[in-house]
């Protein structure tokens, strides 16, 4: 191994790890819109004022990568997408039962699929991520600022949470080595217990 391919695998270790501190150091409440109100920035910064959002829409990202291509680019469109879907269900008020077990089963589950490498045919995959990304959308829509636009705010949280995909992928990209592959899983247990303690109200 050389040194710069030694240097490089230093730096992304740590980059990993301290990229997962700044996700836990998040406001663990997910759902309190106390921040500007005004459609596209209000939908921006609502997926990043949540922990339990972060570590899912993360997590996403993460088994895109841990699969590899098509994952890597189906996964994080599907989820938007349906999300956006979600999210149309809440601004309308039509009642879904569940919200947060969903969001939190979320973290559970896709971090799970990480930790354990499981790798099921795409279209069961594709299903699961929109399943939960169901609930997401729904929290985000149903939590719609009075004084915000229903279309810009949409785009905002869809940007915020395709944003949060990619650095999902960029961290995933390690599992082409040996102990990236093993970082990256340990990352995925973490999402998992993250879901874990939300399930449980532990946090």
């Amino acid at each position: 191994m050389n040194k710069s391919f030694r240097e490089f695998s230093h730096t992304s270790v740590h980059l990993f790890w301290m990229a997962l501190l700044l996700l836990f150091s998040f406001n663990a409440s997910a759902h309190s819109e106390t921040g500007v109100i005004g459609g596209f920035a209000s939908g921006f910064m609502h997926p990043l004022r949540g922990l339990d959002h972060i570590v899912a829409m993360v997590a996403v990202g993460l088994w895109g990568a841990f699969l590899g291509a098509p994952a890597m680019l189906v996964l994080p469109v599907i989820f938007p997408m349906v999300m956006a879907v979600g999210g149309a269900i809440g601004i309308l008020g039509i009642p879904l039962p569940g919200i947060e077990t969903g969001i939190a089963l979320s973290g559970v589950i896709l971090g799970s699929m990480v930790l354990f490498a499981v790798q099921p045919p795409l279209w069961i995959a594709g299903s699961i991520v929109g399943f939960f990304a169901i609930f997401h959308g729904y929290a985000h829509g149903a939590e719609l600022p009075n004084a915000a636009n229903a279309i810009t705010y949409a785009v905002g949280f869809v940007t915020a949470t395709g944003m949060l995909h990619l650095g999902g992928i960029s961290l995933g990209l390690l599992v082409r080595w040996p102990w990236g592959r093993l970082t990256v899983r340990a990352g995925g247990a973490m999402i998992a217990l993250t879901g874990f303690a939300f399930l449980f109200h532990l946090i």
